[in-house]
């Protein structure tokens, strides 16, 4: 299969990577490769021979909300680390899936484009940001992505608007229908005060630091929170602060941050932990907690 796709010229191949390499958590088996195509075109040929060779694959950002299993991902991981064209024309944005979510949010904002500061803290791609809907501090993706360039289960590329994306808290379209690949989207902020939401940035930033535990492996809040609460309080409550099975702990300074805190946790340690809590918040507080993150076999 390697030779066969490195003879398409798609892009970059990497043979039998360790997932924990390209995940935030640092845990996971093999994968049979990781290809990083270089454009549009060459995503669709390679798309085309997975397909008829009926090989399972997932695109993956920054791997900043996946939980990979310890067993080998008997597929292939696409990348769009390519796709990172980035235009900017007085207040609108196009920027392609593969750009750095961080990185836009501090560029624009030194711009003085007021509209993803929320967006300053979240360590992912733009693909996959709108893919989660991500969001913080009371705002997200679906209040500034206009339109979402996408390729279709058949190949097609598509423009999806706004209203087409169906975006809800942590969820949208593509979430629902995981056949479609964003491309490329365009954002449209307002203008603003460079100086001001470089501070505001600046201020959340500090506040991280201080609430959660950045210091540590984690792929971010493992749980959504329940309407009109919040789950780290619901954990906290509970008492599970500090508690762990194998390498995987519940974070002290914040109870709906799971850290791999010597690095020694396994996917296995992190799943039975998010399962056991689930299970005690249901049991206490007859809340079904719903997880945030991905779960890949």
């Amino acid at each position: 299969m390697i030779e066969s796709l490195k003879k398409l010229k798609i892009g970059k191949i990497i043979k039998s990577p360790k997932m924990s390499e390209y995940t935030t958590y640092k845990v996971g088996g093999k994968a049979l490769a990781i290809i990083f195509p270089d454009n549009i075109d060459k995503l669709i040929k390679l798309l085309d021979y997975l397909h008829k060779e009926k090989i399972k694959y997932k695109i993956v950002g920054n791997g900043s909300n996946l939980i990979f299993s310890d067993n080998n991902y008997e597929g292939v991981i696409i990348k769009l680390d390519e796709f990172n064209n980035l235009e900017i024309r007085d207040n609108i944005v196009n920027v392609g899936a593969g750009y750095n979510l961080i990185k836009l949010s501090l560029k624009v904002a030194r711009l003085g484009l007021v509209g993803l500061e929320f967006a300053s803290g979240i360590p992912g791609t733009v693909g996959g940001a709108v893919y989660m809907n991500a969001g913080a501090y009371k705002s997200d993706m679906g209040y500034v992505v206009r339109e979402v360039k996408v390729l279709t289960p058949d190949l097609k590329i598509k423009t999806l608007y706004n209203k087409d994306m169906n975006f809800h808290y942590r969820s949208s379209f593509l979430q629902k229908n995981p056949g479609y690949i964003c491309l490329e989207v365009k954002i449209a902020l307002r203008k603003g005060d460079p100086n001001a939401i470089l501070e505001i940035i600046k201020e959340r930033k500090q506040r991280r630091i201080i609430t959660q535990p950045l210091e540590y492996p984690s792929a971010g809040s493992v749980f959504r929170n329940p309407s009109n609460d919040f789950a780290g309080r619901l954990i906290e409550e509970l008492g599970y602060k500090g508690k762990h099975i194998g390498g995987a702990y519940v974070s002290e300074k914040h109870a709906n941050f799971i850290i791999n805190k010597n690095n020694n946790a396994t996917a296995s340690d992190i799943k039975n932990l998010i399962s056991e809590i689930k299970e005690k918040v249901k049991e206490k507080y007859n809340i079904d907690l719903i997880v945030e993150q991905e779960f890949v076999d």
